[in-house]
C-alpha cells in the first residue's frame, strides 16, 4: 500500500513558529512532526510515500530528501496553492492511478505504528475513516455513524453529537478520485475530503470507520506543541546516559554526541538534549524539556517543560518555564519567563484558552540582559530586545524594543 501525506499547509495557529517554516517541520522531541509520521508509516512497511508540499516546500525536501535515510522512498508533489484536503489528495492522482487502495494522511499529527495499523487491519469497502474518541470535539470533525458505517461529519459541532473524532487519515479505492472532481467548493473557498466523503456517502459508497486508541495527537494552537513535546517525551525509549562527572542526571534523559554538561548541573528526565550543545556549571533541566542541536545555555539557568530550538544561545542565570523558543535566537542573561495558567491569548481575531504558558518566541531574535516576558506574549520573527525591559506585548517581525 501507497501513503499520501499532506504536508502543503503553513499552520498559522502556530505562529510565530510557523513564520519560517511549515507546521510539519515543528520540533517534537527533536524530531519534526513528520518525521514521526513516516516513522510510522516505515514500521508498518509503508516504504513507498508521496508527500503533497506548499508552504516552505523546500526546508522539507532539504531535509527528508529521497527519504532513503528513513528506509522510505519519497515522491514529491507541490499543491500550489492551498485549495484544501481534496484538492492535495487529487494532485498525487498520477501517482496513484494505479493503485486499488491507498492511505491518506496529515503530515502535522503525532502518530505511532500501531495508529497506522489500526486503520490498516480495520479497512474495509470503498473507503475508512480512522476516528479517536475525544471529550473536547469542538476544534474537530465529528463522526455520525449507524455501526461502522458512516453517515455524516460535521465539523467544530457547538454540541456533544458524538466523541468519535475524524483524525484526517483515511484508507481510500481509488474511486475517490471520481467523487473528488465532483466535490463542491465550500464557504471558506476549499475542497475539502469531508465533502467528497459525504458525497461518497450520499451516492451509497461503503464508507466505513475504525477507531484507535494509539497515539493521535494534534497542536491545534501554538502551545499546544508543549503539551505533545511532554507527552512524547514520556514515551520515549530510554537510552544510556553517559557519565558526567560533578553533575546529577536522573530519570530518562537523552544527551547527544559532542556535547558538554559542566559539574554541578542537575537534569531530571525526561528530557532530551541534542548534539553538540554545551550546558554550563550548575544548570537544572527540569522534566519534559527538549534542546536542539548546537545550542548553549549559561550556568545557573532553569529551564524546565520547555522546547528550545536548535542554535540557540542562553546566557546564565535565566528561568524559562512552559515556553518555546525557535532557532537562531541569542538571549542574555537574567531573562525570565512570567508564565500562568488559564490564559485567553488573542489568535487571528479570536481569544483561546491556554491552560498554562510562559512565551513563545520566534526565529532570530537578539534578547538583551534582564529581560522579563510577561506571560502569553508572544514575540516574533528578527526582533531587537535591549537590556533592562519588561515584554508585556506582543512583537511582530523585525520589531525593536529600546
Amino acid at each position: 500500500m501507497k501513503a499520501v501525506i499532506l504536508a502543503g499547509g503553513e499552520g498559522l495557529r502556530c505562529r510565530p513558529l510557523t513564520l519560517t517554516r511549515s507546521k510539519v517541520m515543528l520540533p517534537v522531541a527533536n524530531r519534526p512532526i513528520l518525521e514521526h509520521v513516516i516513522h510510522a508509516l516505515e514500521k508498518n512497511g509503508i516504504k513507498d510515500i508521496v508527500l503533497v508540499v506548499g508552504y516552505e516546500k523546500e526546508r522539507i525536501m532539504d531535509y527528508f530528501e529521497d527519504g532513503v535515510s528513513l528506509g522510505v522512498s519519497i515522491t514529491y508533489k507541490e499543491q500550489k496553492t492551498q485549495l484544501g484536503t481534496a484538492h492535495a489528495i487529487n494532485q498525487a492522482a498520477e501517482y496513484l492511478k494505479n493503485e486499488s487502495e491507498f492511505l491518506v494522511l496529515n503530515g502535522d499529527n503525532i502518530i505511532e505504528p500501531e495508529t497506522i495499523k489500526d486503520i490498516i487491519d480495520g479497512h474495509s469497502g470503498d473507503a475508512t475513516i480512522l476516528a479517536s474518541k475525544m471529550q473536547n470535539i469542538s476544534k474537530y470533525g465529528v463522526i455520525v455513524s449507524q455501526d461502522s458505517r458512516i453517515k455524516q461529519i460535521i465539523e467544530k459541532p457547538s454540541t456533544q453529537i458524538s466523541h468519535l473524532v475524524n483524525t484526517g487519515i483515511y484508507v481510500f479505492s481509488s474511486a475517490v478520485f471520481e467523487f473528488i472532481e465532483h466535490t463542491p467548493i465550500s464557504e471558506k473557498g476549499e475542497y475539502a475530503i469531508t465533502d467528497t466523503i459525504q458525497l461518497m456517502v450520499d451516492s451509497g459508497m461503503d464508507v466505513n470507520y475504525v477507531t484507535t486508541g494509539a497515539r493521535w495527537m494534534d497542536a491545534v494552537y501554538v502551545w499546544d506543541l508543549i503539551r505533545v513535546n511532554a507527552t512524547v517525551l514520556d514515551t520515549c525509549t530510554p537510552s544510556e546516559t553517559p557519565e558526567f562527572p560533578g553533575s546529577t542526571i536522573q530519570g530518562n534523559v537523552h544527551i547527544g554526541k559532542d556535547t558538554v554538561i559542566y559539574p554541578g548541573c542537575q537534569i531530571i528526565g525526561p528530557v532530551m538534549i541534542g548534539n553538540g550543545c554545551e550546558i554550563g556549571p550548575n544548570t537544572v533541566i527540569l522534566p519534559s524539556t527538549t534542546i536542539g542541536d548546537n545550542c548553549s545555555v549559561g550556568s545557573f539557568t532553569q529551564i524546565q517543560n520547555s522546547i528550545i530550538m536548535q542554535d540557540t544561545r542562553i546566557s546564565s542565570h535565566g528561568h524559562i518555564s512552559n515556553s518555546i523558543i525557535a532557532s537562531g535566537n541569542t538571549i542574555g542573561s537574567h531573562f525570565i519567563t512570567e508564565e500562568k495558567e488559564d490564559l485567553r491569548i488573542e489568535m487571528k481575531g479570536k481569544l483561546r484558552r491556554a491552560e498554562k504558558l510562559g512565551t513563545v518566541i520566534g526565529d532570530y531574535n537578539t534578547i538583551g540582559h534582564r529581560v522579563l516576558v510577561r506571560a502569553g506574549i508572544m514575540i516574533s520573527t528578527n526582533c531587537q530586545i535591549e537590556s533592562e525591559n519588561v515584554i508585556y506585548r506582543k512583537l511582530t517581525p523585525g520589531s525593536t524594543v529600546l
